[in-house]
């Protein structure tokens, strides 16, 4: 009996080691950028708040190594008329990475959304849409060269319909110049920068048709010539997929003909829907408990994966710093940090690099009817569009290509 004692003093200071030490690593990872140092670089997309306000410039330092601006940067932005400059919104963003030494991304220089449209309402020649093009690639990569290190240089070409022969997006800067807009958005940027890394970026990118087709796009330019260097993952996904198998096969696809890939967009919606498109659900619904570890196990797998291609995957960028800031709006609940700038059971999974806790959940069954509680966004700062700010999106797009006007007081994508 007298060897109890002992015996239970001994399993206490084991218990108290294991615990002490359990503490002393959960405390080394002090933030996401830390976590992933031997991965990869951690980003998150910014808006003027974010970089004025105290708490949130704090958070963002903390956090992120990388920065993306969310609309500041865009052709619409920076040049809402031809040869009318507005820099001073970038340049918030910019002298902020500069004076924190933190690296920007840059996005985008061509979209057929959020840009001017003197560059093709007037149905110019290619020529003069080149000429359009080039100078206008040529001021903002110019202009930010010294702290930008990757642009997203065109986004989006790649149509959605699986059933579509023409694998394009019927924009207005492809019926004027076809595909050849891509080459020359790639040979103007690196005129204008012959340091800076360049992207092709899209969403649905895990899809088995448009992954196919974004990599044979590529593929054909870089056999080319075009400097195309890497492809961006935009990264709208939901809880119910994509599974782990569909983001793991895309990559393997794509890095067969790139040697980098940014993850450039992410965000996890807790519905059924995911990607770029502008129409989706504006209703809040019940985050239960179950709800947060779906969301926490699905950036787990998402991350998992991520992981494994070490290789290649240079940056993870997130959409907005926080559910307040999400162009979903934060009723979708889609990020690691809550509209309180609170961190989730999500940000935990992603920090720990935990592996999920329970299966994927199956996709429910779609309830509601076309136009209930759903919404048509372009985005805008923390899901705003103001009028003034210039349209969201560049304008609603009709298939056919044409544009219909903006909704006033409408929220933020992109």
């Amino acid at each position: 009996m007298k060897l109890l004692a002992p015996i239970k003093t001994f399993f206490f200071t084991i218990a108290l080691v294991t615990s002490v030490t359990s503490c002393s690593a959960q405390n080394t990872l002090s933030s996401l950028k830390e976590a992933y140092k031997d991965y990869f670089l951690i980003g998150v997309a910014v808006n003027q708040r974010n970089i004025s306000n105290a708490d949130q410039a704090a958070m963002v330092k903390r956090e992120f190594n990388s920065i993306t601006a969310e609309n500041d940067m865009k052709p619409e932005r920076t040049e809402p008329r031809e040869g009318e400059y507005t820099w001073e919104a970038a340049d918030r963003i910019a002298d902020f990475c500069r004076k924190n030494g933190i690296k920007l991304r840059g996005h985008c220089l061509m979209w057929h959304n959020q840009i001017g449209r003197w560059m093709y309402e007037d149905n110019p020649s290619k020529e003069v849409f080149f000429q359009r093009m080039r100078s206008h690639i040529h001021a903002i990569v110019n202009r930010y060269k010294d702290v930008v290190y990757c642009w997203d240089v065109v986004n989006e070409a790649i149509t959605d319909d699986a059933r579509a022969e023409d694998p394009y997006r019927q924009s207005p800067l492809y019926k004027i110049a076809g595909d050849e807009f891509i080459a020359k958005a790639f040979e103007y940027a690196r005129e204008a920068d012959p340091n800076a890394l360049l992207f092709y970026n899209d969403y649905n990118e895990c899809d088995s048709v448009k992954s196919r087709r974004i990599y044979e796009m590529v593929k054909k330019m870089k056999a080319a010539g075009v400097p195309i260097d890497g492809i961006g993952m935009q990264g709208h996904y939901n809880i119910y997929g994509p599974k782990e198998e569909e983001i793991d096969r895309a990559i393997s696809l794509y890095k067969t003909v790139v040697s980098h890939i940014h993850v450039t967009e992410l965000d996890i919606r807790v519905n059924n829907e995911m990607g770029g498109q502008l129409r989706f659900r504006r209703d809040s619904i019940n985050v239960s408990d179950s709800i947060k570890q779906y969301l926490a196990d699905q950036y787990a797998r998402v991350f998992r994966v991520f992981r494994n291609h070490k290789d290649v995957i240079d940056c993870v960028t997130f959409w907005n710093l926080s559910d307040r800031d999400s162009w979903l709006g934060a009723a979708n609940y889609a990020l690691p940090f809550d509209d309180k700038y609170q961190p989730k059971m999500a940000y935990t999974y992603i920090l720990e690099m935990k592996d999920p806790a329970w299966d994927m959940p199956k996709r429910p069954a779609r309830r509601f009817r076309p136009g209930q509680g759903q919404g048509r966004r372009g985005r805008g700062e923390g899901g705003q569009f103001r009028p003034g700010q210039g349209r969201p999106e560049g304008g609603w797009q009709r298939p056919d290509g044409q544009r219909r006007p903006n909704r006033e007081g409408g929220q933020g994508r992109q």
